[in-house]
């Protein structure tokens, strides 16, 4: 195939790409990689080479903003840079909502991008963010195919009781239903699973997705039946901002008795609420560890017992478990939360090891857990290459 494919996965305080070389009956090949991190805040943009090696690794946000379209200006500066002039065959996106219209990648068009508008309610953290990191691509990328990748596809297949709210069912019918989210990330863990571990991939596993953005999702024979996400990206598990579950009486109380506006509740379940509001110091996870005030200390409990709540869910929802696996930016990388979740989990069949834990090793149950348990670092961005280099091979066109 002529021409490279860039992938954009815009998150709620970053903006991951990367950059892949497509290749014909084969995985399309990285080049570079990296994200912009901490945006709103102290932001800063990384990029590397597969080895590891740095491309760029520098705050911003002086010239330019420290938001999501600073952060598209400061990716497409390095990819110029890596690659002057190269075509870009194929830029694919994550998509947070593709509410029950699309269980598949889709090709964008003027009529898609209209309908992903209409979720921009349903997610306002990221279609926004979403929808305008296409619109720029396409500009930068006349040329290049557009495709989009939803995070609620891997869940389209939910049974029904794992689907609807106990409304009346016209709201249903009107798409008013539980969707799940972070199916690229899911995507991605039971794909490798089914590769690397056919066995518990045919089994019961649940998948802690766990970052500024955090969800739980029960997978069976690799296909989702229960995610902790419903209608929008806010419930279930407390997150960087997001308040998670909540019972809808908090709303009617603060519209009713508070006072506050759509707009004021919507900003403050969103963007005031979580590890943000329950700490009073700060959304990341890193930064509440080591302030270690009360407060931060209060969050951190209240976000590992929300996970541990889930999991003995989850377990429900599979009738059992045969694994456990870690993934997004804490559950990859922060040894501690996956200890505090697991602890006391024999009923479940859990054994940690805690030094296999502490170096960061793929499995890090013991050997005799009943359950395996797994660190696995996600790559949605993989996921949505593969898409992308799927699209460009039913065009017809060659690989490289």
């Amino acid at each position: 195939m002529s021409g490279l494919i860039l992938t954009l996965n815009a998150g709620s305080s970053s903006l991951k790409f990367a950059l892949y070389e497509p290749r014909a009956g084969g995985e399309p090949e990285l080049i570079l990689a990296g994200q912009a991190e901490r945006l709103g805040g102290e932001a800063r943009f990384i990029a590397r080479y597969p080895a590891g090696d740095t491309v760029a690794d520098h705050p911003f946000g002086a010239g330019t903003p420290a938001n999501h379209h600073g952060a598209l200006a400061e990716i497409l500066r390095v990819v110029e840079s890596e690659r002057p002039g190269a075509e870009m065959a194929a830029v694919g996106h994550r998509v947070v909502h593709g509410a029950h219209l699309y269980g598949e990648p889709v090709e964008v068009t003027d009529a898609i991008i209209a309908s992903l508008r209409e979720f921009e309610p349903f997610a306002p953290l990221h279609q926004p963010h979403n929808i305008a990191g296409i619109l720029a691509a396409k500009a930068a990328f006349p040329g290049a195919i557009e495709i989009a990748c939803f995070d609620t596809a891997f869940h389209r297949a939910h049974p029904f009781v794992n689907d609807v709210f106990a409304l009346p069912r016209r709201y249903y019918d009107k798409g008013v239903r539980r969707y799940g989210f972070h199916g690229l990330s899911y995507t991605f863990i039971a794909d490798h699973l089914s590769k690397t571990m056919p066995d518990l991939h045919a089994g019961k596993v649940v998948v802690a997705h766990l970052g500024n953005g955090a969800s739980m999702c029960a997978i069976k024979g690799g296909q989702s039946i229960g995610s902790s996400m419903g209608f929008s990206a806010m419930d279930g598990l407390p997150m960087g901002t997001r308040c998670g579950q909540l019972d809808p009486g908090v709303v009617l109380y603060l519209m009713e008795h508070e006072g506050l506006t759509t707009k004021e509740v919507t900003d403050v379940l969103y963007r005031q609420s979580g590890l943000l509001g329950l700490s009073g110091l700060s959304n990341d996870m890193r930064t509440l560890q080591e302030a270690g005030t009360q407060a931060a200390k209060e969050a951190i409990d209240y976000f590992v017992f929300r996970i541990r709540r889930e999991l003995g869910a989850m377990a429900a929802v599979l009738s059992g478990l045969d694994g456990l696996v870690f993934t997004g930016g804490i559950g990859e990388h922060d040894a501690d939360i996956r200890a505090r979740v697991c602890a006391d989990g024999g009923w479940l069949g859990l054994a940690v090891d805690e030094a296999a834990n502490a170096r960061g090793e793929r499995v890090i149950s013991t050997a005799d857990s009943a359950v395996t348990v797994m660190a696995i670092p996600t790559d949605e961005e993989r996921v949505i290459a593969r898409a992308a280099q799927g699209f460009l091979q039913s065009a017809g066109l060659s690989a490289a």
